[in-house]
């Protein structure tokens, strides 16, 4: 894995509801959410096949979640990808909540 050649910035962006990761002013990537009271769930993320194998998603998703722990938010990690990066590290085990089948009805009804 290469590291990325420019300047590097994640960025919480509302509107869109998502993180973006932005390599030199270009957005390289994503995490898409949807807040549901005092969670977040996470629900999509990718980058970018021109910024592939940068380490850009782990640092994205790492970003967006301690975004997550100073809001004073929870997270529910629907994304395969963000479920792995928990998985792999606990430091926010104690802000995660599980998916239910409750927390997928209503995702599937907010996405259409």
């Amino acid at each position: 894995m290469s590291e990325p050649s420019g300047a590097t910035v994640v960025e919480r962006a509302d509107a869109g509801r998502r993180y973006e990761i932005l390599v030199d002013g270009q957005r390289a990537g994503l995490t898409a959410y949807r807040d549901r009271g005092v969670r977040r769930v996470f629900f999509h993320t990718e980058i970018d096949e021109a910024f592939a194998g940068q380490g850009l998603a782990s640092r994205l998703v790492r970003q967006a979640l301690a975004d997550v722990r100073a809001s004073g938010m929870r997270i529910v990690a629907v994304c395969p990808y963000v479920a792995q990066s928990l998985q792999r590290d606990d430091e926010f085990a104690d802000i995660t909540d599980p998916v239910t089948p409750d927390v997928l009805r209503w995702l599937k009804t907010r996405l259409g």
